[in-house]
């Protein structure tokens, strides 16, 4: 049941109003078409539940400020 899957979300983020907004922007970027939705967020949920979201950095905004870099160089 999901209900089990964000308690165990919530070992790692103890805020529901956070879990919530994390759990949509990786729900958005892991989504790949022809697949349910609802399962991409049990998946995310059980990534959660298993590896803290906050110990790495978002890959995304290093990969801009990179070719920001390059640009004005």
């Amino acid at each position: 049941m999901r209900s089990d899957l964000i308690f165990g979300a919530l070992t790692h983020v103890t805020n529901r109003y956070q879990l919530c907004q994390l759990a949509s922007k990786a729900t958005r970027k892991l989504h790949k078409p022809n697949t349910r939705l609802q399962d991409t967020t049990n998946e995310v949920l059980v990534r959660f539940r298993h590896a803290n979201p906050f110990a790495f950095p978002p890959v995304l905004e290093q990969k801009t400020s990179s070719v920001e870099q390059r640009r004005a160089a």
